[in-house]
């Protein structure tokens, strides 16, 4: 598998505390069955601001120390950006970073209040090359209010990843009940452990995977663990199911 989203170098964001916790966390990630992590430190202004020449560098000792323990796993430099107006510019200036240096740019959204004009800043992207994926929508409150706010983004052609603590309810119920029918009706492209701390995702992962299995087919189960984050990796297209509405009394 291939984890999406994480936040394992130390000391740049809310995610890992130290160098000796991030060496746990890529332990765990190796036990559960990930080959590879991307990391995913938050970007945002005046908060947390390392650039990428700076991440990089941390991503290139951790990885240094985690083979000098005999642990086996990639890790590839990524961002979750804050979203903003000037996304494009953050990303040309290499201060916010896209996937493994491709066109693919992952963004989180407020939780909260809808962003006026998300569109103009979805066309900004696509229209300089880039390939937005949102993170986790489950999470939005307006998401979870009305699932089918996807569509008109996934339209345009967005891309959606969803946090593996969603299907069992680490985010809470309504996240839980939210992720299933993104799930199910096809529009979550990726997963993602958004980890911050040792000793809460990656150890639940057996749960977390048998209850995905009773969500996802075999072949679906493979795209959103492994086959679509190989793609991005590889700068390729994503080949997206044709998502379907879902009907409100399923989230009344």
């Amino acid at each position: 598998m291939i984890d999406f989203h994480s936040h394992i170098i130390p000391e740049i964001d809310d995610g890992s505390r130290s160098i000796e916790e991030t060496m746990l966390l890529i332990k765990e990630a190796q036990k559960a069955g990930f080959t590879t992590i991307i990391s995913t430190s938050h970007y945002l202004p005046k908060q947390y601001e390392y650039d990428e020449e700076s991440r990089k560098k941390f991503l290139e000792v951790i990885q240094m120390g985690a083979r000098n323990l005999g642990i086996d796993i990639n890790l590839c430099l990524g961002s979750e950006i804050y979203v903003s107006y000037d996304i494009v510019e953050l990303l040309k200036e290499h201060k916010a970073s896209t996937i493994n240096g491709t066109n693919y740019v992952l963004f989180e959204l407020p939780m909260q209040v809808e962003i006026p004009n998300l569109k103009n800043i979805i066309y900004n992207l696509l229209g300089n090359g880039y390939r937005p994926i949102i993170a986790h929508p489950e999470r939005y409150a307006y998401v979870k209010e009305n699932p089918n706010w996807l569509l008109e983004y996934l339209e345009l052609g967005v891309l959606f990843q969803s946090n593996y603590a969603s299907i069992i309810g680490l985010y809470g119920k309504e996240a839980q009940k939210t992720v299933k029918l993104l799930l199910k009706n096809n529009m979550i492209h990726f997963l993602g452990s958004d980890v911050h701390k040792s000793r809460t995702i990656y150890t639940k992962m057996p749960e977390i995977l048998q209850e995905l299995r009773k969500i996802l087919e075999r072949d679906k189960f493979k795209k959103l663990t492994k086959l679509n984050a190989q793609r991005v990796l590889e700068n390729e297209a994503i080949y997206t199911e044709t998502p379907t509405r879902i009907k409100k009394s399923f989230w009344n």
